[in-house]
């Protein structure tokens, strides 16, 4: 009896055994499965994780190299604005000297009887004293943060000051200001001026950056797109024109 319940009880244990080996595989599987999608998951994570720092690193390179050429355009002017000033100074003592010396040869004496000539009144000239004085009193607040009332100042310097040397600068920097303020439709027509007058100036190709900003600012993406093109054509070899490859790459 004994002989013939053994090889029952072997293929038995044999079963079990068969089973218990085929639990331990499908869940080793399992865990397996598990781990292999917690990875991928982190690995997603990661990768999503460095393409936005990727992106933000690509935005502080762009802002910087922005914040890079508006120094050294400011930089530009200012050096160019004191030379434009000691100039002006010069030629307004020369001129005064000149004045001076014509009233005191002017002929004619009592002796002959003739009236002696009346000096004749000097034209009006501007003081390039009061000239520089109201530039850089605009310049000041400009770079004070009061954006509205150095504005404002660029205006009344661009009204009172016609022929000065110092237009082209100021229409830019009103424009800067009001762009600065919101006033973007006035930002365009100063940024537009100073382009289309003033193409030689060293501030026309930012001009031209910043007409583009403003029509941005305004929902005009076509007229945006055609400044910027117009400044790669006309000043490729600009830092603005760089700027501007970017965003139209975008």
């Amino acid at each position: 009896m004994v002989r013939r319940l053994l090889p029952l009880l072997l293929i038995g244990l044999f079963s079990a055994h068969a089973h218990a080996g085929l639990f331990d595989d499908e869940e080793a599987r399992a865990r397996i499965n598990k781990m292999r999608d917690d990875f991928n998951i982190r690995i997603t994570k990661l990768e999503d994780a460095n393409n936005r720092a990727q992106l933000d690193f690509a935005n502080q390179i762009e802002q910087l190299k922005t914040e890079i050429a508006r120094l050294r355009g400011e930089n530009e002017v200012l050096t160019n604005d004191l030379a434009n000033a000691n100039k002006r100074q010069k030629d307004f003592y020369v001129d005064l000297d000149n004045r001076l010396r014509k009233l005191e040869t002017t002929p004619g004496t009592a002796a002959d009887g003739a009236q002696p000539a009346q000096p004749q009144q000097p034209a009006a000239t501007v003081d390039p004293a009061n000239e520089t004085r109201d530039y850089e009193a605009a310049l000041n607040l400009l770079r004070g943060g009061k954006y509205k009332d150095a504005a404002a100042g660029f205006n009344a310097f661009i009204k009172n000051y016609p022929n000065s040397s110092f237009q082209p600068n100021a229409h830019f920097w009103a424009a800067s200001a009001q762009y600065q303020a919101k006033d973007n439709a006035g930002a365009a027509e100063h940024y537009a001026k100073v382009a289309n007058q003033w193409p030689d100036d060293t501030r026309a190709p930012d001009a031209l950056l910043g007409l583009a900003n403003a029509q941005h600012a305004l929902n005009d993406t076509k007229g945006a797109t055609k400044s910027l093109e117009r400044l790669l054509a006309k000043y490729p070899n600009s830092s603005a024109a760089q700027i501007a490859r970017q965003r139209l790459k975008k």
